[in-house]
């Protein structure tokens, strides 16, 4: 008599998510959050807005946005940031990130259809805006850093 024997093939998760990721960012650009001790925290499929239109208009009128999605505005320069929500329907965390792509702060959770200005201390050149909760539930943290899959983020304006 002949069995077939069956394997089971385990992954570790971390792999499995770093796997899921990157066949997420196969489509596109994505940034990674990487805790200081090299743990992948968090990767999203990103939209750039890397012009003075693409950043004044930012997720506004969106009803929807994927948990795993996300916008980065790229800047020409490291300066002090502020955004609001004129406009915008979902609340949304803002990762605020110096010229080199270390996050020095959170705003979590902004109201929707707000204009209070938000922002953090400190210069920034790169802001990524994800879903409201977001950073709580990968336990991103001022001084994780951002990693670039499928592009090099540089404003065009």
């Amino acid at each position: 008599m002949t069995g077939t024997v069956h394997r089971r093939i385990r992954l570790p998760f971390s792999f499995v998510v770093v796997l899921l990721a990157l066949l997420g960012c196969a489509r596109g650009p994505c940034v990674t959050i990487v805790a200081p001790d090299g743990t992948t925290r968090a990767t999203v499929a990103i939209e750039l807005a890397n012009t003075n239109e693409q950043r004044e208009r930012g997720l506004m009128f969106r009803r929807h946005l994927d948990d795993d999605a996300g916008m980065i505005f790229v800047f020409p320069d490291a300066a002090p940031r502020n955004f609001w929500m004129h406009n915008t329907d979902i609340p949304l965390d803002m990762i605020f990130a110096d010229s080199s792509f270390r996050v020095t702060g959170i705003v979590a959770n902004a109201a929707p259809q707000t204009d209070t200005l938000r922002g953090v201390e400190g210069a920034s050149e790169y802001v990524l805006e994800v879903n409201g909760g977001f950073c709580a539930k990968n336990g991103i943290k001022p001084g994780d850093r951002f990693q670039f899959l499928n592009f090099y983020p540089h404003a065009s304006e």
